[in-house]
């Protein structure tokens, strides 16, 4: 009986195997799609880079392939390890000497120094993050608000379309001394909650970045289907009831439309106002090492133009999830 029972769990566990492997063959070619594809097209590419880079001289000596670039990723990585171990060092002193301190006279004022090494390329990274979230953060909570509004009313919208297209294209560069001579006039403390440079920065991406969530909001709720309007007039849905019941869920593809533009446009905004600018970043990082000029300042220059494209295909990604968790219709395909 027991060399039945395991007969019969061997046929099923063979089964099952064969099913998935079926199931694996079926789906090979979306697979191959998914992953292939893309892994194929950056080996060509890393191919095709490989050998024109061979090719190319400049001032600064040959221009990087891609092993070079990848020899200056590890070496920044390794100089980040570095002043963080400096700075764990430096404050064990700070502590050890205030130990000694108050171990002689328990009264004595003690105070710990903030550490002031300079930033490596991973720290100028992630404050190009947080620069970018806060600038996009702030521009969409104007430019929804304004983008519905204009959405459901012509008179505002005709009053407030010749500021948007009047504002619309003008240059960071434009922006960027007008903010920083606004900042410093008013933005005045002894103990500021945060630096001018990273307001600077915030403030010019965020009046960069608006304007397509402005623009794709107003024509996402103006073209909402009649029929949801209809309903929401039969209902007599009150006005906030209506714009979230109705208004929103119907403009969401749009809104995110606009929302992946602006914050895309604020990126590229944030790395030229902080070459501009020399503020804290990733576009300082790359101003520094082009007036550096080492062998090895093309590389690293490099190595942040990567950095910059692979975050801002991340945060498109992340904007593409969040439009997908919230969209009504789970069934639409996305891009």
């Amino acid at each position: 009986m027991s060399t039945q029972v395991i007969n019969i769990i061997g046929n099923l566990n063979i089964r099952n195997q064969t099913t998935k492997f079926i199931e694996w063959i079926t789906d090979a070619p979306k697979v191959f799609n998914a992953i292939g594809i893309p892994a194929l097209s950056i080996m060509i590419f890393l191919m095709v880079w490989g050998g024109l880079a061979a090719q190319v001289n400049t001032s600064l000596g040959q221009l990087p392939g891609p092993s070079k670039v990848w020899e200056q990723t590890k070496t920044l990585y390794a100089e980040h390890v570095e002043e963080r171990n400096k700075e764990v060092a430096f404050y064990e002193r700070q502590e050890k000497r205030n130990a000694k301190k108050l171990e002689k006279n328990p009264d004595a004022k003690v105070k710990i120094r903030p550490y002031t090494g300079k930033p490596t390329f991973f720290d100028q990274v992630l404050t190009s993050i947080v620069t970018v979230i806060t600038g996009f953060l702030l521009a969409s909570l104007i430019a929804i608000p304004v983008g519905i509004v204009c959405g459901l009313s012509t008179t505002l919208y005709t009053a407030l379309n010749p500021l948007i297209q009047t504002f619309k294209p003008v240059s960071p560069l434009a922006w960027l001394p007008i903010v920083t001579m606004i900042v410093s006039a008013v933005y005045i403390s002894d103990d500021p909650m945060f630096d001018k440079s990273f307001i600077n920065s915030a403030i010019t991406v965020m009046l960069c970045c608006m304007w397509p969530t402005i623009i794709n909001t107003t024509v996402g709720v103006s073209t909402i289907d009649k029929d949801l309007v209809n309903v929401s007039r039969v209902l007599r849905l009150g006005w906030m009831t209506n714009v979230f019941k109705i208004v929103l869920p119907s403009s969401i593809p749009m809104m995110f439309a606009g929302l992946r533009v602006s914050l895309g446009i604020g990126w590229m905004v944030l790395i030229a106002a902080e070459m501009l600018a020399q503020n804290p970043g990733l576009g300082k990082f790359v101003w520094d090492e082009f007036q550096n000029g080492s062998s090895n300042s093309l590389a690293r220059i490099m190595v942040a133009v990567f950095a910059i494209g692979l975050i801002g295909f991340l945060l498109d990604w992340l904007m593409l999830s969040l439009q997908k968790s919230v969209s009504w219709d789970k069934s639409a395909v996305i891009r």
